[in-house]
C-alpha cells in the first residue's frame, strides 16, 4: 500500500483538570478507569452518579435512531459529568461503527459506512483509508474517541452466522491489507481503532452473542489464516485489539479467549508483541457470561490480560462496580488493576483528552460522499453472466420507452437508498416500475411482482439476506419468480453467500451492501455506463 498522508483536525473537548499523577489515584479509582458502561440518549442519566464518582472510565454509545446533534449533545453531557469526578478525568467515548449488518442509515446520525466486504471487493486500500479517515473526523467532531473497527476476522466458514459481510473476505492477505488501511485512516483522524475479534471469529457456526463457540482449529491454521491479519494490524500500529468469546481448544481448552491468560498474555502480548490496549467484547453476551455474573466476568477478563472491560447493557453501575471491587485480592489482583489503568490513563493523555482545543471544523459530507461513490463503483461484482446480458446491448439500453421492473426485498429503512437504482434508467428515458417488498414476503408480494414483471423489458430482483440463516419466505418467492422469469437479473444486496440459494439465476450481481451509491452503481453496470470492477473477496461453493 502506498504511504498515506492526511491532515489531522482536532475538535473541541471539554475542559477537565490537569493530568493527575497516577499514584494519586486510589485503587478503586484506578479500577474505574478500566470499566466501560453502555449508554444511549435515553438511559444515560442512570450512569451519572457512577461517572461523577469516577467508577467508570469510558462509555460505549449504543445504536439508536438519534440525530448527530443528539449524539454530540450526549457526549458533551457525559464529559460534563466526568469533569465532576474526583480527579476530573475525561471519559473515553467509544462506538461500534463498522458498516454493513451492524449499522443502518438512521443510526446515531453518522454517515452510512460501506460494509467491509464491499470495501474489499473494491480492493482499493487508499479508498478504504480515505473513507475511514473522513468518518473518523465526524466521530471526533461528535466527541467520539474509539471506534471498535476494523473486523479482521477471516470469514472462511460460509455458515458463520454473525460475521459475514462484516469481514473483508476469506483471504488472510486481503483482510490484512484492508484492515491495515482502516487503521491508517482512523489513526490519521486521531480516532483509536480496535481490531477484532482476537484471535479470530471467522470459522464459527455459532454466534457468541447467544452461545459459546468451541473451536478445535489447529495452531497451523490459526497462524496461517486467523492470526495473520492481526499481525498486519499490529504492524500498522493498531492501538487496540478486542477479544473473542470463543474457546480455542489448542490454545486453552478451558477458557474463552476473553478469560485466557494463554491467549491474551502468552500469545498476544508475548508472542505477537502487542503493546496496545486489550479490550474485552461485551460481557453481557451469552458467550461471555459466567452464570450471569457480569462483575465476575469483568474481574476475570482484567486478570487474564484485558485493559478495558465492556460491561454491557442494563446495569446498575454503582452496584456492579462494588461487586467487581469485591473480587480484588481473589479473582483480580492489584497488579493487574495497576497495569491496566495505567495504560488507559496514558491513552487518554496521548489522545489529547485533557487538552482544551476549539479549532473550527469544516463539513466532510461532500468528500465522504465522493469516497463512498468510488468504493461503490469499484465494488459491484458480476458473479454470473451466462447469456452475456450485462451490460445491456447499447442500442437496447439507449432506447427510450423501454420498461424496467425492479423489485427489492429489503427493510423499509433502506427504501430511500434503493430508489437511487432508478436514476440511470430514467436518464436513458426508460419507464421504471419499482417497489420495495418486505423481507418476509406474502402471496400479495408475489402477485404484485408477477404483474410488474409481465410487461417489462427488463426484470430485476434485489435480494437481501443478513447472514447464513436465510429468510425462507423470501427465498421461496424469489425462487418462484426465477422459475417464471428465468432471464431476470438478480442483485444480491448484502451477503453474497445467499446466491447458492438461486442456482437457476443466469445473471447475478453483488453489491455487498445497500447505499444510494451502491444501488446507482449496480444500475450503471447493468445499462453499461460503467464497467463491473469488483472482485469476489470470498470463495463460494
Amino acid at each position: 500500500m502506498k504511504k498515506l498522508f492526511f491532515v489531522v483536525f482536532f475538535t473541541a473537548v471539554f475542559a477537565h483538570g490537569a493530568v493527575p499523577d497516577f499514584d494519586s489515584l486510589t485503587l478503586d479509582q484506578k479500577l474505574g478507569q478500566t470499566l466501560v458502561a453502555f449508554v444511549d440518549t435515553d438511559n444515560a442519566h442512570k450512569y451519572q452518579s457512577a461517572i461523577e464518582k469516577g467508577l467508570v472510565g469510558g462509555v460505549l454509545v449504543q445504536w439508536g435512531n438519534y440525530s448527530l446533534e443528539q449524539t454530540t449533545e450526549l457526549a458533551a453531557k457525559l464529559q460534563s459529568w466526568a469533569a465532576k469526578s474526583p480527579h476530573k478525568i475525561p471519559l473515553l467515548i467509544s462506538i461500534d461503527y463498522e458498516g454493513g449488518t451492524v449499522y443502518t442509515p438512521v443510526t446515531l446520525g453518522f454517515e452510512y459506512l460501506p460494509p467491509n466486504m464491499m470495501i474489499a471487493a473494491a480492493n482499493d486500500e487508499e479508498a478504504a483509508a480515505r473513507i475511514f479517515y473522513l468518518a473518523g473526523l465526524e466521530l471526533r467532531k461528535a466527541g467520539i474517541h474509539i471506534n471498535f473497527s476494523p473486523v479482521v476476522d477471516v470469514n472462511i466458514n460460509p455458515g458463520n452466522p454473525i460475521i459475514g459481510v462484516r469481514s473483508f473476505g476469506s483471504s488472510p492477505e486481503l483482510v490484512g491489507r484492508m484492515g491495515a488501511a482502516v487503521v491508517s485512516g482512523l489513526s490519521a483522524a486521531n480516532v483509536m481503532s480496535v481490531a477484532k475479534h482476537f484471535p479470530g471469529h471467522g470459522n464459527t457456526v455459532l454466534d457468541s452473542h447467544y452461545s459459546l463457540p468451541v473451536l478445535n482449529i489447529t495452531k497451523k491454521e490459526m497462524q496461517d489464516v486467523h492470526l495473520a491479519p492481526f499481525k498486519k494490524a499490529i504492524e500498522a500500529g493498531v492501538p487496540g485489539i478486542m477479544t473473542a468469546h470463543i474457546i480455542y481448544k489448542n490454545y486453552d481448552p478451558k477458557n474463552p479467549a476473553t478469560y485466557s491468560k494463554r491467549i491474551l498474555n502468552d500469545l498476544l502480548r508475548t508472542e505477537m508483541k502487542f503493546k496496545g490496549v486489550i479490550i474485552s467484547d461485551a460481557l453481557d453476551m451469552k458467550g461471555a457470561t459466567l452464570d450471569g455474573n457480569i462483575a465476575l466476568s469483568a474481574a476475570k477478563t482484567l486478570e487474564a490480560g484485558s485493559d478495558m472491560a465492556l460491561l454491557g447493557r442494563f446495569l446498575n453501575a454503582d452496584k456492579t462496580f462494588n461487586k467487581i471491587y469485591g473480587y480484588v485480592g481473589t479473582e483480580l489482583s492489584q497488579k493487574r488493576i495497576e497495569e491496566a489503568s495505567k495504560k488507559i490513563l496514558d491513552l487518554k493523555k496521548q489522545m489529547g483528552l485533557f487538552d482544551e482545543q476549539k479549532e473550527p471544523f469544516t463539513s466532510t459530507s461532500k468528500a465522504y460522499a465522493a469516497a463512498a461513490e468510488v468504493i461503490a463503483k469499484k465494488s459491484v461484482t458480476v458473479l454470473r453472466n451466462k447469456n452475456n446480458k450485462i451490460p445491456l446491448k447499447e442500442e437496447f439500453a439507449n432506447t427510450p420507452g423501454k420498461k424496467v421492473c425492479a423489485v427489492f426485498f429489503a427493510p423499509t429503512r433502506f427504501a430511500e437508498e434503493i430508489t437511487s437504482f432508478n436514476k440511470p434508467f430514467l436518464e436513458k428515458g426508460w419507464k421504471v416500475n419499482y417497489y420495495n417488498a418486505i423481507m418476509k414476503p406474502t402471496s400479495k408480494d408475489l402477485k404484485r411482482a408477477r404483474e410488474c414483471a409481465k410487461g417489462a423489458d427488463l426484470f430485476v430482483i434485489g435480494t437481501l439476506q443478513w447472514a447464513a440463516k436465510p429468510f425462507y419466505k423470501q427465498t421461496a418467492v424469489i425462487g418462484t419468480l426465477l422459475e417464471e422469469f428465468p432471464d431476470a437479473v438478480v442483485i444480491s444486496t448484502m451477503s453474497p453467500y445467499e446466491v447458492k440459494t438461486y442456482p437457476g439465476a443466469k445473471t447475478v450481481l453483488l453489491t455487498y451492501g445497500i447505499s444510494k451509491h451502491s444501488m446507482k452503481a449496480a444500475a450503471d453496470v447493468i445499462v453499461g455506463n460503467i464497467p463491473a470492477q469488483g472482485k469476489l473477496p470470498i470463495e463460494l461453493e
